[in-house]
């Protein structure tokens, strides 16, 4: 039997309970209703009719037939309908014998000589047989009352016993219908849990054939799937794990995962060995209990707690001692972001530290760097001699020249000087790179350093009209740089731009000091034809030239690369802001002097 069926038996039951005691209560109702009415219709009216006829008799005694002559024939109508209301045994003798007294009354009255004795008497028989049937009716409601309580008495008792019936009936069933649905559905729950649980054996007790035996059948079969899944999925997981785990194991890089809660949960051979730590003793360890022990992982952790945006400018390059060698490991730190479905967005899961082997390019790096410090030495005195040659020849010392051979004079010339200009980068950039860069920090001010580069370009805006406009305020505070290298900067901004800019265009030169007041951060700004957004961080790498609609093909690529390298060396930044069309914004920072600078 389905659990519906039990259901819907269980409340048919109870219904069919409660209509049997409503109609046998209505029945007993009725019963008792019409036994009343029967009780006021046969006894009682006569019972009232003899009481009147009593009050008539009293009028009518001896004497009183002048003041109240209608009683007679009130009596005689009284009479009339209790014989039209004979019920019980014994009446209608009763009311027989009052007609036959009323007859003999009658023809006393039609007598002459009616004396006062003979009237009595015959009034006496009419009270005494109207006596008479009054007790016949009174004896029958005394009857019929006693009969009647004994039968709501015995309809009480019936009543009591279906009501007790009834609700007992309805009683097991409000304990065994929901119990037997609850049951079921509390093992139900409990294997439910134990499978949220990861425990898949905890099946459920099948008896019977009703709904919730064909869930519990459905549930078990599910949860044999579900074992059967678990299991090879293990498996499956198992073997990709050893798989990821062989490809960590077998990288030249040193790795480390760090999860959301910064506890490491990956290390790789390469990585334990670096740190000089066994693997063992640092997995779920939290980041900075490790960093307190160990001076890599400090330095380390020092880039992994920098924002993403600065963390891609930066490229840290770490020196290890290895076997009495230094070599050289690029750290990279890669956040990892993944989805979570249960919240439907994107959330932080972890960061991957690794640690790249790059001693080989360190080494072909310094031999790059060598060769051109050599190479730029070595043409730097040829090309000097040139110069020095190419001067003579101008000036005439050694003889005359014609107007041809001056014009091939000043093209070598000037060729030679923009070889010498370019020498003097490369010296430049072999010094960045080796760190023999020489600065001479002290307080400078802005205003002066713009001012002296605003002075020395007056000569260049000539060709192209161009006007300078300079927006620095006096009352910046001074600032910790190198002049000389902050000066070259701001003049090879400058000379970009007037490369850059149209004829008769403004170059805005401006200062501000920065939002957080550490800083102040000077702009050139021209109205040229703007970078693309895939240049602009490349104008900053070496030896990097962009597309020149103007066919301007002097420069070397070096210019913004040593530019950059001044400014950082120093403890700013350099950056451009620009759009196709629009011009461009090229903006560096100092930092501001310190009362210890002064």
């Amino acid at each position: 039997m389905t659990l519906k069926t039990k259901i819907t038996l269980a409340f048919a039951t109870m219904l069919l309970l409660l209509m049997g005691v409503s109609a046998f209560m209505l029945y007993s109702l009725n019963q008792l209703d019409r036994t009343a009415r029967n009780v006021l219709k046969d006894n009682l009216y006569s019972v009232e009719l003899g009481q009147k006829m009593l009050s008539a008799l009293d009028r009518m005694e001896y004497g009183a037939n002048v003041r109240a002559p209608q009683a007679q024939p009130l009596f005689e109508k009284l009479l009339a309908r209790e014989a039209g209301n004979v019920t019980e045994p014994g009446e209608q003798q009763a009311v027989d014998n009052l007609f036959q007294d009323v007859g003999n009354f009658n023809q006393l009255l039609a007598s002459d000589t009616t004396s006062a004795q003979l009237w009595n008497q015959a009034v006496g028989r009419l009270r005494r047989d109207t006596y008479a049937m009054m007790n016949l009716n009174t004896q029958a409601l005394t009857r019929k009352n006693e009969a009647a309580n004994r039968t709501a008495l015995r309809q009480r008792r019936y009543v009591l016993a279906l009501l007790t019936f009834a609700v007992l009936t309805s009683l097991l069933f409000v304990l065994s219908v929901p119990e037997a649905a609850v049951v079921p559905l509390r093992r139900l729950s409990a294997s439910i849990d134990h499978a949220a649980n990861q425990d898949f054996t905890a099946s459920i007790p099948v008896e019977g054939h009703d709904e919730l035996a064909t869930v519990g059948r459905s549930f078990n079969r599910m949860l044999v799937q579900l074992q059967s899944y678990r299991t090879s999925t293990l498996a499956e997981l198992m073997a990709e794990r050893n798989r990821v785990a062989s490809i960590v194991n077998t990288l030249d890089e040193g790795l480390l995962l760090v999860d959301q809660n910064r506890r490491l949960i990956v290390v790789n051979p390469v990585a334990s060995v670096l740190l000089a730590v066994p693997a063992a003793q640092l997995l779920g360890r939290r980041v900075d209990e490790v960093a307190n022990e160990n001076d890599l992982f400090r330095e380390m952790l020092r880039h992994l707690d920098v924002s993403p945006p600065k963390r891609e400018q930066e490229t840290p390059l770490l020196t290890i001692a290895q076997q009495g060698e230094e070599a050289y490991y690029r750290l990279s730190v890669h956040d990892v972001v993944g989805f979570n479905q249960a919240l439907d967005k994107n959330e932080f899961v972890g960061s991957i530290l690794t640690l790249r082997n790059i001693s080989e390019f360190k080494k072909l790096d310094q031999a790059k760097s060598n060769f051109l410090a050599t190479v730029s030495h070595e043409l730097k005195t040829p090309l000097s001699s040139i110069n020095f040659s190419l001067k003579l020849l101008q000036n005439g010392k050694v003889g005359p020249l014609n107007p041809e051979q001056q014009n091939i004079v000043l093209t070598l010339k000037q060729e030679n000087q923009r070889l010498l200009k370019l020498v003097g980068e490369l010296i430049d950039v072999s010094r960045l790179e080796s760190g023999n860069i020489q600065l001479n920090f002290q307080p400078s001010h802005v205003h002066d350093i713009v001012q002296f580069a605003a002075d020395t370009i007056q000569l260049q805006l000539k060709p192209k009209q161009l006007r300078l406009a300079l927006e620095v305020p006096d009352n910046l505070p001074p600032v910790r740089a190198d002049i000389e290298k902050t000066t070259w900067v701001l003049l090879n901004l400058l000379a970009n731009a007037i490369r850059y800019s149209p004829e008769a265009e403004q170059i805005r030169i401006s200062a501000t000091v920065a939002t957080d007041g550490q800083q102040v951060q000077v702009s050139v700004q021209d109205n040229g034809p703007g970078i693309a957004p895939q240049y602009q961080e490349k104008i900053f790498q070496r030896f990097v030239q962009i597309p020149d609609k103007s066919g301007y093909k002097g420069g070397s690529g070096l210019g913004l690369s040593i530019a950059r390298e001044f400014i950082v060396s120093q403890g700013g930044q350099l950056r451009v802001s620009s759009e196709l069309g629009s011009g461009s914004t090229f903006t560096f920072t100092l930092p501001v002097a310190s009362k210890m600078d002064a």
